[in-house]
């Protein structure tokens, strides 16, 4: 189930946004806040869809997320994500 509103539910909605937008070995104590957040992959679509270029955003950094677009520079990182975890969930439809 993808959820819109999913800022409110984010596993680092307690924390400063110091400490996602970070640099180097900074970026993976970043990436830890993000392991079993519920709404991980919304997020991390927000960053890709709007190209959101700092910060630690699903569990990627900037260069993560660039070589996520470049790769696919015209999807819809929200249709992506949310077809890749329905298929994950549900082993019937792949």
């Amino acid at each position: 189930m993808w959820v819109e509103d999913w800022a409110p539910r984010a596993a680092c909605k307690a924390t400063t946004p110091d400490q996602l937008f970070v640099r180097g070995a900074e970026q993976n104590k970043a990436k830890q806040l993000c392991n079993g957040c519920p709404v991980r992959t919304e997020c991390l679509a927000e960053a890709l869809d709007n190209q959101i270029e700092w910060g630690v955003w699903g569990g990627m950094t900037e260069r993560e997320r660039r070589a996520l677009l470049r790769r696919k520079p015209h999807a819809s990182w929200r249709a992506v994500l949310e077809t890749a975890r329905t298929q994950a969930t549900d082993p019937s439809l792949v």
